[in-house]
């Protein structure tokens, strides 16, 4: 096969970031490419293999229903008009009516942040509007309730190491506030590996990114309860329909869910045991110091935290512009780099990669 990098002027990039949409999200398996290669070259009655995928994959999870779509972002937007529609075909087709006056969604404050696009983007594009609880850096079970109007539709709640982690009230604390009001808790876990938690927790309707932990197409699996889910299945004739997914990723991340499913994630033991040589290499370099560190989130994902210190010859910044140059390109997560933190996430990076991020910031530190 030619190569694409030449062909296009395209640089080929080192992923130390993690699982980033920029960048593409994820690498998928000869199995999944050979699931949606068969969805490519075959044709469905689509409806029916939306409902069937995602009732297969609901039925081995544990939750009540389930469907693919596009991405966890459409997820969102069709979830929330769902809650306000409630299955209403005139609502499908007039989303954005007045009749339709329960729009409310409410979210904590350090929740509506932006991760490509801000939250409140995507619940306004459902036809919602927002309402923040509590504050910048704190929010509980009373600052939820005490938002709560008759004009609530539902309660999101972002699970995300991009949200505020201090003082934040915890997903079990959303949802008694949301059932104790007889509201549904839509849970944003784009990024999540677990995909039963919130399914047994009760959780009413769960957004997975597809393309993240179970390193799928572009995608979404979300899980929960009906009616919801006929509710949103119905969005495919409204809003939905901007947002549709093809038949290659359907197939495509009903196969990576199968295999997560058998397989699992690379767990945590195995990637610490893989960054000790590379923090090792890394605290050789002048101006570096680095270390193991455990995702801010608490998920089982270790990564390698670099602070470039006094002695460095650029500040952190100036090293990520560096890494970024040149081809192949190395993009880290750039999180905390104005405190001259920089972060290498290794679940994409092979080892002869990591050699060549210390050769390259090596020459960069010259």
């Amino acid at each position: 096969m030619e190569n694409v990098y030449e062909k296009y002027g395209l640089k080929q990039v080192v992923n130390a970031s993690g699982k980033m949409t920029i960048l593409g999200v994820s690498k998928v398996s000869d199995d999944v490419l050979e699931a949606q290669k068969f969805g490519g070259q075959h044709f469905f009655e689509m409806s029916d293999l939306v409902l069937k995928t995602g009732q297969h994959l609901a039925k081995v999870i544990g939750a009540e229903d389930g469907v693919v779509l596009a991405s966890a972002s459409a997820a969102i937007a069709q979830s929330v008009a769902a809650v306000i529609g409630q299955g209403s075909m005139h609502h499908v087709y007039h989303p954005f009516d007045e009749r339709y006056t329960n729009r409310e969604i409410i979210i904590p404050k350090g929740q509506n942040v932006d991760y490509g696009t801000p939250e409140e983007v995507m619940i306004e594009l459902g036809g919602g509007k927002v309402v923040e609880a509590g504050y910048a850096n704190m929010c509980s079970k009373e600052h939820i309730e005490m938002m709560i109007t008759d004009k609530t539709a539902a309660i999101l709640y972002v699970k995300s190491h991009h949200a505020v982690q201090k003082s934040m009230l915890s997903v079990k604390d959303a949802l008694e506030v949301a059932h104790k009001h007889n509201l549904p808790l839509i849970l944003d876990a784009a990024a999540e590996e677990d995909l039963r938690k919130y399914v047994d927790m009760g959780a009413d309707i769960v957004i997975y990114s597809g393309a993240k932990a179970f390193s799928g197409p572009s995608s979404c699996l979300t899980l929960g309860k009906k009616p919801y889910f006929d509710w949103i299945r119905l969005q495919s004739k409204g809003i939905g329909r901007s947002m549709k997914i093809g038949k290659d990723n359907i197939l495509g991340l009903t196969k990576a869910i199968e295999d997560y499913l058998e397989f699992g994630p690379e767990t945590g033991d195995s990637m610490k045991e893989r960054l000790t040589p590379f923090v090792k290499e890394l605290n050789e370099i002048k101006g570096i110091d680095a270390k193991i560190v455990q995702d801010a989130a608490g998920r089982d994902i270790y990564r390698a935290s670099v602070t470039v210190n006094n002695e460095a010859p650029i500040d952190a910044l100036k090293l990520i512009e560096e890494l970024k140059k040149d081809s192949p390109a190395v993009y880290t997560r750039e999180y905390r780099a104005n405190m001259g933190i920089i972060e290498f996430d290794v679940r994409a990076v092979h080892e002869s990669e990591m050699t060549m991020i210390v050769d390259k910031i090596k020459q960069i530190m010259k």
